[in-house]
């Protein structure tokens, strides 16, 4: 009783013994009326190709939409070693820029990320508008990035600009349509600018007041590199193996209807001198 009792209350056991009861019904069946019409062997071999055959047409399903048993998806994943630049010298040192930005040491934060912003976009790098959903997916990585190092907080920042730079796919058809045989993609990298915050005062009863920009603090960068992911890796690994046990299995039933037609076709033995003594007593 207990255990018909965490049977019905764990959805993850009565899962698993719904699944291993379908298969063994669905699997079972075919293999007892198969092995009734062509026996064991071979009524197993028959049976044991249409289910390669059929996980094979599922798998292929599944590569080809994206759906079923998936990989992880595409993300932005941190530059080794160059993730959060707090300074311009960090900058220049993350190899982001192939050009240094120059700015006077004394000058104001404000002075220095409109620096940094034009050298970005000097260099090749184009800005994202705010609108777009690539800005805000590289907006959200980014500041978890930044609570996860501890250069900032939650709430303690706000994202002001993000550049984009690389992505191509190759090879490229002539007029610029999509290709869909594009397997190549150059490396994909953005920076995500944001700009500290003044600290509010909370006031019980009152509601927070607009989060401000602190002028007096320097614009730290995010530095991320696009991690394609392997959302149809699982899916092609099935297709190609459920596709090369169905071609083997296949193959072995070729084999034993070759040998069948041989024997079948083959003259019959003559009686030999023994079994003609015996037959003739009898």
């Amino acid at each position: 009783m207990v255990a018909l009792l965490a049977i019905g209350w764990e959805p993850e056991i009565r899962g698993i013994l719904i699944t291993f009861i379908a298969f063994a019904v669905f699997c079972g069946s075919t293999y007892f009326l198969l092995s009734t019409n062509l026996g064991a062997r071979l009524g197993f071999l028959v049976a044991f190709a249409a289910l390669a055959g059929w996980i094979f047409l599922m798998g292929a399903t599944w590569w080809s939409y994206g759906k079923g048993l998936l990989g992880p998806d595409a993300s932005w994943a941190p530059v080794s070693g160059q993730t959060v630049l707090e300074t311009t010298a960090a900058i220049n040192n993350s190899g982001a820029l192939s050009d240094p930005v120059v700015v006077d040491p004394n000058a104001d934060p404000a002075t220095t990320a409109a620096a940094v912003q034009a050298q970005f976009v000097a260099n090749g790098w184009t800005p994202l508008q705010s609108s777009v959903p690539s800005y805000q997916q590289a907006g959200a990585a980014a500041g978890t990035l930044l609570e996860e190092s501890g250069a900032l907080a939650n709430g303690e920042f706000e994202v002001v600009n993000v550049f984009n730079k690389g992505g191509e796919r190759s090879p490229q058809l002539l007029n610029g349509s999509l290709d869909f045989l594009a397997f190549f993609h150059k490396p994909h990298y953005a920076v995500v600018e944001v700009a500290p915050l003044v600290q509010q005062r909370e006031e019980p009863g009152r509601a927070p007041a607009k989060p401000e920009i602190d002028p007096t603090r320097g614009h730290q960068y995010v530095y991320m590199i696009r991690d394609l992911g392997a959302r149809r890796k699982p899916a092609g690994f099935i297709t190609i193996g459920a596709l090369a046990v169905f071609l083997m299995l296949c193959y072995l039933l070729h084999t034993r209807d070759r040998r069948v037609l041989a024997n079948r076709s083959a003259p019959a033995l003559p009686a030999t001198t023994s079994q003609t003594s015996s037959d003739q007593a009898t």
